[in-house]
């Protein structure tokens, strides 16, 4: 049970009716639906009556209301005495995958400790799918990876924006003034990739098996600084997201559809700002 599902029962109590309450919380219809009715489940009780346009409590919809909003005080009293101090303390555990974790975050994670010094960080290192699951069960407290677009009303983005994913090599690489190159030309030269749990390598491998091509990397390896330094020594070429690389070696652009994203759950919608 969420605290965001309590203050969505809540709300629909108060107002009798799911589409007022959606837009009071500025979520969407179909997203109160899903917390009311995982409340329910949870509860395995039936909490609204709704006939016609009348949505009322039932007898164990009343008598729940009565805990829900002692609850909701409580948390706010439990707020209120903690807000006494302004400085973040805890921990924090960060879900992602190893690639980015060797690349992006160390700035990240400098900054972040500069900014909030008694905040511990633990990173997590897995697959998306693992990560997402971990979310849900609340073991990390946020992911950020390299994805298509999803979506999930357990899950708050705050951060999402299209990434280019690139074939990189060194400057010096036979293809790196070459243009038109063809996937069939890349897929022949020495290549180093990262981890097969990468999406983007994931769905990179999808494309060329649908016209029965395979990928053969002389090496796989999840540290992306280790990738870089040997396509400055002109060993091979890679497939890397752009922020990663820089341009500084490009070969070569295979389109796809992806994006760099931070998902975020948090027991309620409002501790975003």
């Amino acid at each position: 049970m969420e605290l965001r599902e309590i203050r969505t029962f809540l709300e629909v109590a108060d107002l009798k009716s799911f589409c007022r309450a959606a837009e009071k919380l500025k979520y969407s219809q179909a997203a109160v639906t899903v917390q009311i009715k995982q409340l329910e489940k949870e509860l395995n009780v039936h909490l609204f009556d709704r006939i016609g346009k009348q949505t009322t409590l039932t007898h164990e919809g009343e008598l729940f209301y009565q805990y829900a909003s002692e609850i909701m005080r409580n948390v706010a009293y439990a707020r209120n005495a903690l807000g006494q101090s302004s400085e973040l303390t805890g921990t924090l555990v960060i879900g992602t995958i190893e690639s980015i974790c060797s690349t992006l975050f160390p700035p990240l994670i400098r900054e972040y400790h500069h900014r909030y010094p008694k905040v511990n960080i633990n990173i997590v290192i897995d697959s998306p799918e693992i990560l997402l699951n971990m979310m849900n069960s609340n073991q990390v407290d946020m992911v950020y990876f390299l994805d298509r677009r999803m979506y999930d009303a357990k899950w708050v983005k705050i951060l999402e924006k299209p990434e280019e994913i690139i074939f990189a090599a060194s400057k010096d690489h036979i293809f790196a003034k070459e243009t038109g190159l063809t996937i069939d030309q890349i897929i022949t030269q020495p290549l180093i990739l990262t981890e097969k749990d990468a999406s983007y390598r994931f769905i990179l491998e999808q494309y060329l098996a649908s016209d029965d091509k395979k990928l053969h990397p002389f090496l796989e390896i999840g540290n992306t600084e280790f990738i870089i330094k040997l396509l400055k020594q002109n060993e091979g070429i890679s497939f890397l997201p752009g922020v990663y690389s820089q341009g500084r070696y490009g070969a070569g652009k295979f389109n796809g559809s992806f994006h760099e994203r931070i998902l975020f759950k948090n027991l309620e919608t409002d501790c975003l700002s």
